[in-house]
């Protein structure tokens, strides 16, 4: 990274709209100019990280700003951008079946070596894949504790088979909203692998 860091939202490119949901990439760019204001000796540590607890949990535009603010000066004004900047870019069929499957090896028994392998392989060339296979993988990884865990208990024992249908359901929930190129998060899913 250059010495002297440019703004994420520099004079010449208008700030997305303030109410506006962030990117895991928005907040990894507003992390990098923290860690460069730090190294210049524009915080201390103490104000580095503060501010880098706030870009991790930011939610929207508005909650960038502050952390930015004193160190890049006021942030410009909101100018709408086109419809296609907001627009997702829709993925080919290809990453559409690689992330499917992500999801669909569940039903093979291949339960974490399978989104392990597409996020590994096909990942690196595809977030769209990596994204939805790193979902499958902390499910799986969040089933096999589960499966670990509540044998001990009686109401465990009960809870695991249902459990266990529910995740094959889901599985293929997953693989169809991935073939269908919409959102899809497992829920009660423990996210270790980001």
């Amino acid at each position: 990274m250059p010495a002297t860091a440019t703004p994420p939202w520099p004079g010449r490119a208008p700030m997305p709209h303030p109410q506006l949901r962030v990117t895991n990439q928005d907040r990894e760019q507003v992390v990098e100019h923290v860690k460069a204001a730090y190294a210049e000796g524009r915080l201390d540590k103490h104000e580095m990280d503060e501010r880098l607890h706030l870009a991790m949990t930011a939610r929207t535009h508005a909650d960038l700003v502050p952390i930015m603010n004193d160190l890049y000066g006021t942030r410009p004004a909101y100018v709408p951008r086109p419809p296609s900047y907001h627009a997702a870019a829709v993925p080919d069929g290809g990453d559409r079946v690689g992330a499917a499957a992500s999801h669909l090896f569940g039903l093979l028994g291949l339960f974490i070596i399978g989104p392990l392998l597409m996020m590994v392989t096909a990942g690196r060339t595809s977030p769209y894949i990596r994204k939805h296979a790193v979902e499958s993988l902390n499910f799986h990884l969040t089933v096999l504790g589960a499966t670990v865990l509540l044998p001990f208990t009686v109401v465990g024992v009960v809870l695991l088979p249902v459990i266990w249908v529910v995740g094959l359901v889901l599985c293929v929930v997953g693989g169809v909203s991935a073939l269908a190129a919409t959102e899809f998060r497992y829920p009660l899913t423990v996210r270790l692998i980001k």
